[in-house]
């Protein structure tokens, strides 16, 4: 896992209804609104949140 590698994260679902930390998470990998895809550092912070959010989210280039 080397910190020059991006990874694509793409917002597939809404945070309406969900949790305060959960929306935090989409927030802070910079996701605004469904469909919105960022490309991200590929860190262990990064993947926690992901790993958190795995449900609202698609992730590629792993």
């Amino acid at each position: 896992m080397s910190a020059n590698n991006k990874i694509n994260v793409t917002l597939v679902k809404s945070t309406i209804g969900r949790l305060e930390s959960h929306k935090a998470c989409v927030r802070g990998l910079g996701l605004k609104r469904i469909n919105h895809t960022v490309a991200v550092e590929d860190t262990a912070s990064v993947r926690g949140m992901i790993n958190k959010v795995s449900y609202l989210v698609r992730v590629e280039g792993e």
